[in-house]
């Protein structure tokens, strides 16, 4: 395995920026190096990644800025909301800290979309790094500028599209990931080959023990090539006008399960593997794929540990918080399909259709 890849996110006005994929990269003085200048750094992280991380990210730190403060928030999906998202603000205002204060996202995805968030809104607007610790945020939260906060009525609602500076990520960082949190980090990686490269979710499929077990030369290249993909989707529709909202497949019942659930109840990872199989089984009752590929991807989620079947929340319930997701138009919940193997689309289903669905796996 190379000591260090870069996938490239091609932005216009001056802000493409880099993904620094490799081990070891939280301790090389290159990966922060080249960053805007500042005075002070601010280091958001939570405390489950803080007490492994955050003291060496500071010492990194330290050679570049004069200050470099910690702000530690609770960990957990159920905590991205406006009270911690406040104790970003309260540090930085509290300190007296300047629009030219670079932000650090140490952690997972939670932490990273709160980070960016607060980048974006901190005095209109200050530079922000992404360093993700988790396989899910690797591969897919920390790329492509999505901040937000969740909401009781639906997740990621309130927020921002705001680029960051750059993307570190360190493949050591995934030694300390329980395996619940890889295994949902997975359900991300497979969802890029449906949508985008059918030889990728071939791969995946002959690879996944190698995953599973950490392997370093397999993750790298599944976080390599997820970016990959994401870049090319992400430089050509920033702020999801069309093509970027291939990248939810699996989302628009996966945000409605955690939703229904309480956030926290199932990982986000989790929610999008089961709502991908039946994404897939819609992508089959529409027409647009043959029979065989939803137990295909079925096989796979739960080869990865992954749930398939959805919580019992009633039709009636998925439907109204399919309501709220960000891709419902006019009222029509439309999902992500697959239209053939590496090519997806956005379509309205009807609601008889999504219950039938729903139904057929247990969800009614």
């Amino acid at each position: 395995m190379p000591a260090s890849d870069t996938v490239r996110i091609p932005l216009p006005d001056d802000r493409a920026y880099d993904i620094r994929i490799g081990a070891g990269l939280l301790d090389e003085p290159a990966s922060w190096q080249g960053l805007p200048k500042a005075a002070a750094a601010v280091i958001v992280s939570n405390d489950l990644v803080a007490p492994m991380y955050a003291q060496r990210l500071r010492e990194r730190l330290l050679a570049v800025y004069s200050r470099v403060d910690v702000v530690e928030l609770p960990d957990g999906e159920q905590y991205k909301d406006w009270a911690s998202l406040n104790r970003v603000f309260d540090h930085l205002l509290a300190q007296a800290l300047d629009r030219k204060t670079v932000l650090f996202a140490l952690g997972g995805g939670v932490v990273g979309d709160m980070t960016g968030f607060a980048a974006a809104t901190y005095m209109r607007g200050v530079p922000f790094v992404q360093v993700p610790t988790t396989l899910l945020a690797q591969v897919d939260s920390s790329v492509g500028g999505k901040t937000a906060i969740n909401h009781p009525l639906g997740k990621n609602m309130l927020g921002a599209f705001y680029q960051p500076e750059r993307v570190i990520a360190d493949l050591d960082t995934l030694d300390t990931l329980p395996d619940r949190e890889l295994r949902a980090g997975l359900a991300e990686v497979i969802k890029y080959g449906p949508i985008a490269d059918a030889d990728f979710l071939g791969w995946i499929e002959v690879n996944l023990d190698a995953l599973l077990a950490r392997d370093k030369t397999a993750l790298a290249h599944a976080v390599r090539r997820s970016c990959e993909i994401k870049a090319d989707v992400v430089g050509q529709d920033e702020k999801e006008q069309g093509l970027r909202a291939i990248l939810n497949f699996g989302h628009t019942i996966g945000h409605a399960i955690e939703s229904g659930l309480g956030y926290g109840e199932w990982l986000h990872g989790e929610a999008v593997a089961c709502g991908m199989v039946l994404a897939a089984d819609l992508s089959q009752r529409m027409g647009l794929m043959p029979a065989g590929f939803t137990a295909r991807l079925r096989t796979l989620i739960e080869r990865a540990g992954l749930p398939v079947v959805p919580p019992k929340l009633g039709a009636a319930r998925y439907l109204q918080l399919m309501r709220v997701d960000k891709k419902a138009e006019a009222g029509a919940i439309r999902f992500v399909l697959i239209e053939a193997l590496g090519r997806a689309g956005l379509h309205a289903v009807p609601d008889a259709l999504i219950a039938e669905t729903l139904t057929a796996h247990g969800a009614a």
